[in-house]
């Protein structure tokens, strides 16, 4: 049974819910996990888990749960997976974490996209969700937000540290989501009467103590103009020693580096920047477009005029052109596996191999000596065997492999000396990439 991860479909944003309650230990697992059961298949309106999974991957059943609890059990903690086949994609866990640590009941729910949560309707199901675990399992705290806001919000540049947070835990109200169960114990710390006079869409005092507070009818506008005001005022209202202005500013900075920003990238380097980007986090990856947009290739320098070509100055041209043949062949054996493009030797391959190597970090992850040894000559020799099979390019052999040449219309080419270039840090895989160079090379054959 083939499940739906929210890691197979494109970079964007989901809904981040987690929550951290109690349980009884001592009573009987199936009969003190049913209430969270029935929560979940009353209110996961259109995003219902149809997968199972602990060891093995079930479809979902009461059956299949208890089995795959008990699949996942071990010293410490219990826990199991549950998922979707189809769109929108699940991935949530439940956790029980059990003797000798205090019960707890720890469930994380991300749905993508955050866009599927756009009507009012669907939004106020999971609000009724999270108030019904809310009242069953006593709650330290609960929250459902954007998931790219909420790593903006525990930034260096608009949160705690992680030190601090592990220091400090939930003692004062650090950040106001779309959603929020404050704890017992948080509410006392700020006035149960504060509390439940904060300006906010719905806030309710459960029967366990806690308060729910939900700022906005609806999740996936969060970042809209009106929704960051609503959680600046909640969030100025629970802090009223925070200046308000500074927290919407903070807000809409926020929102700023999550607007949409459409890619303009050099047009030699866009096929390969358009799989950099998708590398990205998702709450980095407009900054990062915003970035790629503005960056240019520097020219390359790797070239001679043809009429100033260094002769060649080997005895045996035919021998030298196989070595380079054979250099070039090492480079499909360390990546035909990860890279099966290889094989054709096209400009295709070369964009391949430079996503291939700025995705392992290849400058820095390997070590020097054998990058020089062995990775430069090989990218050197196959570069400027793509020039002299799609360009019709021809060998200019030299005893020094950074002085060999090929001869593609007007210029000659440098290879070697380009892969030096390129292999010098991760950066330099995109400011001396192998597909601008073929691009450039290309437009100068006539």
């Amino acid at each position: 049974m083939n499940r739906l991860s929210v890691h197979d479909l494109k970079p964007e944003d989901l809904l981040r819910l987690t929550f951290v309650g109690s349980f009884d230990q001592q009573a009987a697992l199936e009969r003190e996990l049913e209430p969270f059961l029935q929560a979940l298949e009353r209110y996961a309106d259109g995003w219902m888990p149809d997968v199972a999974e602990g060891k093995r991957r079930r479809k979902y059943a009461r059956a299949a749960i208890w089995k795959g609890l008990e699949e996942g059990r071990d010293d410490v903690f219990t826990s199991l997976g549950f998922h979707r086949t189809e769109w929108p994609a699940l991935d949530m866990t439940l956790w029980l974490w059990q003797h000798p640590r205090p019960p707890k009941l720890d469930i994380a729910v991300n749905v993508k996209p955050l866009s599927f949560f756009a009507e009012e309707e669907r939004c106020h199901q999971i609000v009724e969700m999270v108030r019904a675990w809310a009242s069953r399992y006593p709650v330290s705290h609960a929250k459902a937000h954007s998931a790219d806001d909420t790593e903006l919000a525990g930034s260096p540049r608009f949160g705690r540290d992680e030190k601090t947070s592990r220091k400090d835990g939930f003692d004062k109200v650090y950040e106001v989501f779309w959603l929020n169960i404050f704890g017992p114990k948080l509410v006392e710390a700020v006035g149960r009467e504060r509390m439940l006079s904060t300006p906010a869409h719905r806030v309710e005092e459960l029967p366990n103590g806690s308060v729910l507070l939900v700022t906005w009818p609806t999740v996936a506008d969060f970042a809209s103009k009106e929704a960051r005001l609503a959680q600046a005022r909640a969030h100025a209202h629970l802090r009223p020693d925070l200046d308000f202005d500074t927290i919407l500013r903070i807000l809409n900075e926020r929102s700023a580096m999550l607007a949409p920003v459409k890619p303009r990238f050099h047009p030699d380097m866009a096929p390969l920047l358009s799989r950099v980007v998708d590398r990205a986090a998702s709450h980095e990856r407009q900054r990062r477009i915003a970035e790629l947009n503005a960056w240019q290739p520097p020219e390359p320098e790797e070239w001679l005029p043809a009429d100033s070509a260094l002769p060649p100055d080997v005895e045996d041209l035919e021998r030298a052109r196989e070595h380079y043949s054979a250099l070039a062949e090492h480079l499909v054996a360390l990546l035909h596996s990860e890279v099966p493009s290889v094989f054709e030797a096209k400009p295709e391959s070369l964009t391949d191999a430079d996503f291939y190597f700025w995705r392992e970090e290849f400058p820095t992850s390997r070590l020097r000596e054998a990058i020089d040894e062995h990775a430069v000559p090989a990218i050197g020799a196959y570069l400027g065997e793509v020039l002299v099979r799609d360009l019709g390019g021809r060998w200019i052999p030299r005893q020094k492999l950074e002085e060999a040449q090929v001869l593609v219309g007007n210029r000659a080419w440098l290879p070697f000396v380009r892969a030096r270039h390129y292999m010098r840090s991760r950066q330099a895989l995109l400011d001396y990439s192998l597909t601008q160079i073929y691009r450039v090379a290309e437009r100068h054959r006539g």
